[in-house]
């Protein structure tokens, strides 16, 4: 009896011992769990406009793994069609949009959309105006010829449109054709399809080797500078959702601009621009590089003014893709990008 009175407390003892380690092994193994959890990068849906500079930066930055840098396992979709963008943001497949047009969201903001614009890419066009007929030296022998944009109310539609204005070019004598992107319209000029076209404002000095020359005026880095040719905009379900990886993706971008636009990015940017165009000849990526250099295009600061959100509006008002200028707040959230300029302090 005394035995069992000695044993019962003993066998006991041995049963909470083994519960308690086997709580305690399941709560280390949920620990391990939820720092593997905290360590795994979030991964993340970028929408962004093809040409040739995007597709370059692309591959620097893959190539930098400035987005992995930041914790983030990115999945970049280069897309031609900036409307097709714009239904990956408002549709959810894409988180956001870091390096593309965003003239068309503000009438799809009118219309309802909940979308914002968070900062600035490209501050200033990368294209120019170029032809490949002799009897066009001025934009306004470009009346009564045909001119290779985008689909009305795209992005290169708007700036050439933009552009003939601001020299009193009577656009209703233009004949537009829809050609595609800028680079589209570049090889359409080439060959002759139409009269003039734009292409990137980088292959000014070499437009001869295309047997094509730029338009006196015709450089829209110069002409139309303030007009932001890209930037980052999102959903406002995707800013409430998942703020933290939108900063996070945003200081990626600023840490590339600031980088490819200072002389140590020379041969990395020319690396991975002749990944993107193998056959292209050393002398486009030179010109590309040298572009970068002169006219410094990109928002390191990411933060984007009042007045160039106005100066689209107005222009779409003008083109009569949108009703009314809208308010400042209704169309931008720029804390976003404040937030993503102090990670990189």
């Amino acid at each position: 009896m005394r035995f069992r009175e000695k044993a019962m407390p003993e066998a006991l003892s041995r049963r909470e011992l083994l519960l308690e380690a086997s709580g305690a092994a399941m709560l280390g193994l949920a620990s391990v769990r939820s720092a593997l959890a905290a360590t795994r990068p979030t991964p993340i849906k970028i929408a962004n406009a093809g040409g040739a500079l995007n597709l370059t930066m692309a591959a620097l930055m893959r190539q930098q793994k400035l987005l992995e840098s930041f914790d983030l396992a990115p999945d970049i979709m280069t897309v031609a069609d900036g409307s097709r963008i714009l239904g990956a943001i408002v549709g959810g497949s894409a988180d956001i949009s870091l390096a593309s047009g965003f003239g068309q969201v503000f009438p799809a903001i009118e219309q309802g959309a909940a979308i914002k614009i968070l900062g600035g890419g490209a501050l200033v066009p990368t294209i120019a105006l170029f032809t490949g007929k002799p009897y066009i030296n001025s934009l306004k022998d470009l009346e009564g010829r045909t001119v290779g944009t985008g689909s009305i109310g795209a992005l290169v539609y708007q700036l050439v449109v933009a552009l003939l204005r601001k020299y009193n070019v009577d656009v209703t004598k233009v004949r537009f054709v829809n050609i595609g992107s800028s680079s589209d319209a570049f090889r359409a000029v080439s060959v002759g399809t139409v009269d003039a076209g734009p292409g990137a404002a980088a292959l000014i000095g070499d437009a001869a080797r295309y047997h094509v020359r730029p338009i006196p005026h015709g450089n829209m880095s110069v002409e139309l500078a303030e007009y932001t040719y890209q930037g980052a905009w999102a959903s406002d379900r995707k800013i409430a959702t998942n703020r933290d990886a939108l900063v996070r993706a945003l200081a990626a971008y600023a840490k590339l601009y600031r980088f490819v636009q200072t002389p140590e990015a020379r041969e990395p940017f020319l690396q991975a621009r002749r990944s993107v165009f193998p056959t292209a000849p050393e002398s486009d990526h030179e010109a590309e590089w040298t572009y970068l250099q002169t006219y410094k295009p990109f928002a390191v600061n990411l933060v984007l003014t009042p007045d160039r959100l106005r100066y689209i509006q107005e222009l779409n008002v003008s083109l009569k893709v949108q009703k009314n200028v809208l308010p400042f707040e209704r169309v931008a959230d720029m804390s976003l990008a404040a937030e993503a300029v102090k990670l990189l302090r």
